[in-house]
This record gives structure tokens, C-alpha cells and sequence, in this order.
């Protein structure tokens, strides 16, 4: 079957996991964070390894890793009962991230909407972030020339992900506002959505 699904999308440090943690917190919705999934893999692992290389970098992690892995932990949640492909949207972020990652998982996804965050002021992104990884002790937020990496990555494959979806899925939100108001607008958008979270 495939997954009712709304993709968080924007640029590094515009909020998506942190909208994702707390939509997955409604009943009816349930969040995956494909870099959350990777940062939980043992570094002595192929896919630890594989991901602490590119990661490091600011890279993408190749698409056969990133697809493989979401599967995977996506398929081990269900098995788990944490994530109910029948009751529950699926609110993903950080997969896909470019358009071969979108044309391998046309066929898995049934995407009711993409939430497209946008902030013009990468300077307020990279304070995000760099906040993020002393919180969070995240690596890979914490040297500069990474997190432009990361931006430039943002801007030569994943921004272009935007022209796989129809032009009536895509909404856009403002996200230097308070994360509350991002959220406020996000639940606005989800309620009107057809395809509501069954009980």
C-alpha cells in the first residue's frame, strides 16, 4: 500500500525536525526523520560508517543508503506497531531529498502535501543550527564550512525536488516566525487537507 504522506521540506535549520517531533505527537500522525534514523547507527556499522563519511562533509548520503535504511526502519515501526500505515499520516522530513530519492519512492508515497519552510536569511539558519549542535551535540551542525556545504548541496539537488510534486500539493510557509506560528499555520494547512487522520 502506500503511505498517506506530508513531506517537511526547506533548507538546513528552518525547523522541520523540530515541526515533525511535534506533529508526531497528535494522535493520528506519526513522524520520521530520515536523519534522525541515520544518526542513531552505530559508527561500526557499513551504514554508520557510510553516513559519519558523507555526513562529515555535508554531503547527501548516497540515494540507495538513504532509501535502503528508510525502509527498512520505516517497515521495522510498522512490525513494531509504532507507525499504522492505515490510521495514521505519515509526516516525513529529511527523505526525499532529491528527485531520484522522489521517483524511487513514487510508488510508496501517496504525498497529500509538502510543507515547503522558507527563510531568506541564511545567516539566521546557520545561528540555528550552530545552537542545534551545542544542544544537541550534533557534528555535523557545528563547523561552518559543513553547514555551507550543506547549503550548497540544498541548492544544487534538493530545491530542484520542489518541481516533482504538482503545484497544488505545495504550500509555503514562512519559517522566521516563532516556531508556535509556524506551527499554527501547519495545523491550519493539515485540517483542510481531504485526506484526514482515520480513527
Amino acid at each position: 500500500m502506500r503511505y498517506r504522506t506530508i513531506l517537511l521540506f526547506g533548507a538546513p535549520g528552518s525547523g522541520k525536525g523540530t515541526q515533525g517531533k511535534i506533529l508526531g505527537t497528535i494522535p493520528g500522525y506519526h513522524h520520521c526523520s530520515c536523519g534522525e534514523v541515520f544518526r542513531r547507527l552505530r559508527p561500526d556499522t557499513d551504514l554508520g560508517r557510510t553516513f559519519l563519511e558523507y555526513s562529515s562533509q555535508g554531503r547527501l548520503v548516497p540515494d540507495e543508503f538513504t532509501v535502503r535504511l528508510w525502509r527498512e526502519n520505516i517497515e521495522a515501526e510498522t512490525q513494531a506497531g509504532i507507525f499504522n500505515p492505515i490510521k495514521h499520516l505519515l509526516v516525513l522530513d529529511g527523505i526525499p531529498r532529491n528527485r531520484r530519492q522522489a521517483e524511487i519512492l513514487q510508488e510508496t508515497l501517496e504525498v497529500l502535501a509538502l510543507l515547503n519552510l522558507t527563510c531568506p536569511d541564511n545567516r539566521m539558519l546557520i545561528e540555528r543550527m550552530q545552537r542545534r549542535a551545542l544542544k544537541e551535540n550534533r557534528l555535523d551542525d557545528a563547523n561552518l564550512e559543513v553547514i555551507q556545504r550543506r547549503f550548497q548541496v540544498y541548492e544544487q539537488e534538493t530545491r530542484d525536488l520542489l518541481g516533482c510534486y504538482s503545484a497544488h500539493l505545495i504550500r509555503q510557509i514562512d519559517a522566521t516566525q516563532p516556531p508556535a506560528q509556524v506551527l499554527r499555520t501547519i495545523l491550519d494547512i493539515l485540517c483542510q487537507l481531504d485526506h484526514q487522520p482515520r480513527p
